[in-house]
């Protein structure tokens, strides 16, 4: 397989689209789960978005950490202050909802909703999975978990960083293969869809150095990786880790490599919801609860239903990103640079 080879230091300001546009196409097809969930239909296939997000997520993790190297603790800090505080306030209102009787069936208990704030995973009163109170919260349980484990990688050499990632979230899922542990939590932290965050920092590794596919095996990939998902969900298959795994990092892998080779469209509007990507998954079902509700209540057919809450959904995550995480990242850019000039002042003149 041809590749095209790039200087292993690529600039900083470099910015890969394509993972905006996946970021994007991830959160549009799990709000089209939810929403197809909700009103009866079937798009299963749908949740495979967070497979891409786990396979995107390892990527930048990889790439972040080798371009700008950073001590552990500032790195988990830089991360918690990415993803914490819209959670939280997502969380919150969810809370303030079902307090106020707009989600009745949402039951409530203190440790239940410790483990929710402090990404800890708890097994729910409501069905006893092990789910927060917002639910699909539930990956960024992973994520956090991801986000130690990088960590201390971090205090590894440099050569050695990406095989003891890689190895010690391989080994957690081998031993639970093994020992089939009875603990939750143990079996929570022990699923194969961790493997999916390695998958990613090794593509983030290759395509530091410049080693891609060329442009035309990128399509190849890409559209592997489609077909493979229309044949799980037109064959209504059980899909997991094992199999749409590989297939995310298929289309991640494709996606690098058509853009490396200058051939990838520009498209601002999946650019902006890639953007807004994190926004739109945290707050869409807010938005699919009241249009599944009023709809129903006036008796649309399910497919019209699905529809408005798909639109509704990804509007919500739209509005939530201009009105709370933007602003909300402005200011934590602002206090993080006046603390590193702090830290770090310029040499004098």
């Amino acid at each position: 397989m041809s590749s095209i080879r790039y200087p292993d230091t690529i600039p900083p300001a470099t910015t890969l689209y394509g993972i905006q546009y996946l970021r994007a196409i991830a959160a549009c097809a799990v709000v089209v789960f939810h929403a197809a969930e909700r009103t009866g239909l079937h798009f299963n296939i749908g949740a495979a978005g967070v497979d891409v997000f786990f396979v995107v997520s390892g990527f930048i993790m990889m790439v972040i950490a080798t371009r700008r190297p950073v001590r552990p603790l500032q790195f988990l800090r830089d991360r918690l202050l990415r993803i914490v505080p819209s959670y939280w306030i997502a969380t919150t209102v969810m809370l303030a909802g079902a307090v106020a009787g707009l989600f009745p069936n949402l039951q409530i208990e203190p440790l239940h909703v410790l483990g929710s704030y402090l990404f800890v995973p708890i097994p729910s009163p409501n069905g006893g999975h092990l789910w927060p109170v917002l639910v699909q919260g539930w990956t960024l349980n992973y994520e956090i978990f991801f986000y130690l484990v990088f960590a201390m990688a971090l205090l590894a050499p440099p050569a050695r960083q990406l095989p003891w990632l890689a190895g010690t979230l391989l080994v957690l899922v081998v031993v639970g293969a093994i020992a089939h542990p009875q603990n939750p939590l143990l079996q929570f932290y022990m699923q194969p869809l961790i493997l999916e965050f390695a998958a990613g920092a090794w593509l983030g590794r290759l395509w530091l150095r410049g080693i891609t596919p060329g442009p035309g095996a990128g399509v190849a990939m890409i559209l592997a990786a489609l077909i493979g998902f229309g044949i799980i969900e037109l064959g209504r298959m059980e899909f997991g880790a094992w199999n749409c795994g590989p297939l995310a990092v298929l289309l991640v892998a494709g996606t690098l490599a058509v853009e490396t080779g200058r051939k990838l469209p520009s498209l601002p509007m999946l650019a902006y919801l890639g953007d807004a990507s994190y926004s739109t998954y945290l707050w869409h079902t807010f938005a699919l609860a009241v249009v599944t509700k009023v709809g129903f209540s006036l008796h649309l057919p399910a497919p019209a239903v699905a529809a408005a809450g798909i639109v509704a959904g990804t509007l919500a995550g739209v509005v939530a990103y201009e009105m709370i995480e933007k602003p909300i990242q402005r200011l934590v850019k602002r206090r993080r640079f006046r603390a590193d000039y702090a830290v770090t002042p310029p040499p004098a003149p």
